[in-house]
Order: structure tokens, then C-alpha cells, then sequence
């Protein structure tokens, strides 16, 4: 259906909301892309800073880079615009990357928790080492990329859309649209929902319940009595990274929860988002998301106070270089 052309000229936003929505969307790209950029090479640069956390970390930073650098722009401009500039392989490549980035996030996350669940609640059973880290890293990139491979399939270029319009039919004439063609419409629903649920609900699911034995775990250990000062720092600096972590994990998923049920409210129930709000409505749902890139760097970069050393380390070593040249 593309019935959500059809009130096409009542429907643009006004010139402050455009620009309102573009600098929210520039705000967050520089955010999201100076702050994983520096934490990712601020862990590479420190060889004590690479552990099994730091490293999964680093890899959360390096999907969202994705997400700023390839998704955030096109989507603005699509959404603005209202017709694809971008050429038939970005109308694929474009979705495609987005869905591995949010998937590589969250399983990364789903790491972490696995690596915390084992160094806290079961301290003398298997500890994953920066070997395993790779390994894992490996494989949720491989899955990431099979689960997304239909955006790559079923997204194409139409210029169908415009043919449905009975104004500015000639500033449309040679305009197209990228769109999801899917065989059946049951097929689509198998996929989304599918993905709903192994892009987000059963991780959350699995994460909430690691960091809930994990909190319970703490607990009992800071009931106890016979516990000497130097178990009791360790027992702080855990709870204090878990806080951390913790914080990282319920930020991401409430910013993916708008634009999660935005998708399926679209998917369900089609008709219920066709009016001259959808385009606000997903506008909105998807900045809320796109805020998620900014998360990593702001808990784990901005608020840490070992990585600010860092940071000014790291923005007087690039000072030097430049005067040097």
C-alpha cells in the first residue's frame, strides 16, 4: 500500500520542526561518532584497559560508528525528503547495516553480561579471557549478518508511489522510493516479528536475568560479616561497574522500545499509521533509537573519570602531532 503518499501535501512539516529534527540528528551523529570513535581508540591505546569488557565495549562502539556514519544521515534525508537520492545499493546496504549494528549492540551486551555473570556469580567456574572475546566477537558479527541478509533481498527502488499522486506530478515524475517488496505480506510478519524477538526481547530477557543473580549474588556478599577491607573494595568496584553496565543495557533498551513498537503497531496494523503523523511519528521513534549510539560513550567514556585522563591524553597527543607536522 502506499496510501501514506496520498495526503502528501498537507503533510510537511513546518521549516522549525525540519530544522529542529536536523539538529537534534547532528547533535546526536557528533556524539555518537567523536565519543565511540575515542573510546574505541583510547582502549586500543591502553594495553591494561584491554579485558573481556573493554573489549566487548569497544565493539559496541564500533557498531554504533556504523550506525552513525551509514544510517542516521540516510534516513534523515529519506524521511525529509520523502524520495530515495541514494541509489538502488544503499537502498539495500542502508537497512542491512542498521540491522547488524543493532544486533552486534545487543549481543554484545548480552557478552558483557555473560562475562560479569561468571567473574562474580560463579568465580571458580569458566572466566571467558580475551580470546573467547574475539571468538564471541566473530560469531555475533557472522550471525548479525545471516539474520539481516532479507533486508538485502527484499529492499528495491519503485517509482509505484508517485504514480498514485494527482499533485506535483511533475516534480515527482522521475522520483523513486526504496521500499520492502516481500513475496506475502505473512512472510514480512514471520521476519519482523522473528527479529523483534531475537533482536531484542529474548536478549533483554536473558541480560535482566544475569544482572538479577548478579545483583542477588552482591547482596548476600555484603550481608556477610567476615568479609576483610580488601574484598570489601573489590565488592565496590564490582557493584560500581555493574551500575555502569546496567545503566548502558536499560538506556539502550528504552531507546529501541519506541521504534520497536512503532514497527509492529505499522506491521499489525498498517491503516493505523497513515496519516499525516507517521512521518513525525517514526521521526521521532528512530531519533529516540539513534540516541542509543550516544549511550556507550556517555556511561563508559564521559562519567568515568580514568577515561577523561584519557581523553585529554589522547586530544593533547593529537595537538602535538599536528604542531609537529
Amino acid at each position: 500500500s502506499y496510501s501514506q503518499f496520498l495526503n502528501f501535501d498537507t503533510c510537511q512539516p513546518s521549516f522549525l520542526a525540519e530544522s529542529l529534527l536536523i539538529t537534534a540528528y547532528t547533535l546526536v551523529t557528533l556524539v555518537g561518532l567523536f565519543g565511540n570513535l575515542c573510546l574505541i581508540v583510547i582502549i586500543k591505546r591502553r594495553k591494561e584497559a584491554q579485558n573481556v569488557t573493554n573489549i566487548l565495549i569497544a565493539n559496541l562502539s564500533l557498531s554504533d560508528v556504523l550506525i552513525c556514519i551509514m544510517c542516521i544521515p540516510v534516513t534523515v534525508a529519506y524521511t525529509l525528503m520523502d524520495y530515495w537520492i541514494f541509489g538502488e545499493v544503499m537502498c539495500k546496504v542502508s537497512s542491512f547495516i542498521q540491522s547488524i549494528s543493532v544486533t552486534v549492540s545487543i549481543f554484545s551486551l548480552v557478552l558483557i553480561a555473560i562475562e560479569r555473570y561468571q567473574l562474580i556469580v560463579n568465580p571458580r567456574g569458566w572466566k571467558p579471557n580475551i580470546s573467547h572475546a574475539y571468538w564471541g566477537i566473530l560469531f555475533i558479527w557472522g550471525f548479525s549478518l545471516i539474520i539481516s541478509i532479507p533486508f538485502l533481498i527484499f529492499h528495491q527502488l519503485t517509482d509505484e508511489p508517485f504514480k498514485h499522486l494527482s499533485f506535483h506530478s511533475d516534480f515527482y515524475k522521475n522520483k523513486v522510493a526504496c521500499i520492502e517488496a516481500w513475496p506475502s505480506v505473512t512472510e514480512r510478519l514471520i521476519f519482523t516479528t522473528s527479529l523483534l524477538v531475537f533482536q531484542y526481547c529474548f536478549p533483554l530477557g536473558f541480560i535482566f536475568i544475569c544482572y538479577l543473580r548478579i545483583f542477588v549474588c552482591l547482596r548476600r556478599r555484603h550481608g556477610k560479616i567476615d568479609r576483610i577491607r580488601e574484598n570489601e573494595s573489590r565488592l565496590s568496584e564490582n557493584k560500581r561497574i555493574n551500575m555502569m553496565l546496567i545503566s548502558i543495557v536499560v538506556t539502550f533498551a528504552a531507546c529501541w522500545l519506541p521504534l520497536n513498537v512503532f514497527n509492529v503497531v505499522f506491521d499489525w496494523n498498517y491503516e493505523a499509521l497513515m496519516s499525516c503523523n507517521h512521518n513525525l511519528a517514526f521521526t521521532i521513534c528512530h531519533l529516540v533509537a539513534m540516541i542509543s549510539t550516544c549511550v556507550n560513550p556517555i556511561f563508559y567514556g564521559f562519567l568515568n573519570k580514568n577515561f577523561q585522563k584519557d581523553l585529554v591524553g589522547l586530544v593533547h597527543h593529537c595537538r602535538c602531532t599536528a604542531s609537529q607536522e
